[in-house]
């Protein structure tokens, strides 16, 4: 069975959304200790749940930005450049990123970030091959996390079956994406996605869902509907 890509399960808008939110963290985080004395205590009195709230959210994203750092580290097999993180072998990032993203799980449970941390872990299992582990961590990953990373994971939950031939429960996932669209996964994105998996077998309603992308829509959109249209074989 065909191995998973990071290119099939994730897309680059979840890691600019990630790493915007950190980015934001960290240029804001002096503004959040130079309080000192008699102010910060000021400031617990006033408000203490709020700025506790703040405290954990960004003890959290700090946990997974550094579970973030081990999962894109690269393999290579001389010294990484100072300040780069890099592991010899695949097996030994594997190892590093189960125990990075676990510890982000089981400290944070029931934050975005673990269902994040949930949703990556099902990633990496799909690249390893491992689909029943994937498939777990992804349903997790849709149970916990709110609509917009739910929405991610439930795509590439869709991607997962269709790899193992659970075309049903593909198509399911992939018609409750169209209907409810987020901002990681878009109504057309998902619409594509379900005319590449019905195009196999019902040319004529993959033909249908891509139209109005490939006429209506511009940019990557109408030509990626463009180029799916053009590689579904004729009716014969």
């Amino acid at each position: 069975m065909d191995r998973l890509t990071r290119h099939d399960l994730k897309t680059d808008k979840f890691v600019e959304e990630v790493g915007q939110t950190v980015h934001f963290l960290e240029e804001h985080r002096q503004s959040v200790i130079r309080y000192s004395g008699i102010a910060l205590a000021v400031l617990i009195l006033a408000g203490g749940g709020y700025f506790y709230m703040k405290s954990r959210r960004a003890e959290r994203q700090d946990a997974l930005y550094k579970a973030l750092e081990t999962y894109n580290a690269r393999i290579m097999a001389e010294a990484p450049p100072a300040g780069m993180k890099a592991f010899k072998t695949q097996a030994e990032k594997d190892q590093a990123v189960s125990k990075d993203m676990g510890e982000v799980i089981a400290k944070y449970s029931g934050s975005d970030e673990a269902a994040i941390a949930t949703y990556l872990l099902g990633v990496n299992a799909a690249e390893e091959g491992k689909t029943d582990d994937a498939e777990r961590y992804l349903k997790k990953a849709i149970e916990d996390a709110g609509k917009d990373y739910g929405s991610l994971a439930k795509l590439s939950l869709s991607e997962v079956y269709t790899s193992t031939g659970k075309v049903a429960d593909a198509e399911k996932l992939l018609r409750d994406l169209i209907s409810n669209p987020t901002i990681l996964v878009t109504k057309e994105q998902a619409t594509l996605n379900l005319a590449h998996l019905l195009a196999p077998t019902k040319p004529e309603e993959a033909r249908k869902l891509l139209e109005p992308l490939r006429t209506t829509q511009g940019g990557s959109v109408s030509r990626a509907a463009m180029q799916a249209y053009a590689e579904i074989s004729p009716a014969k």
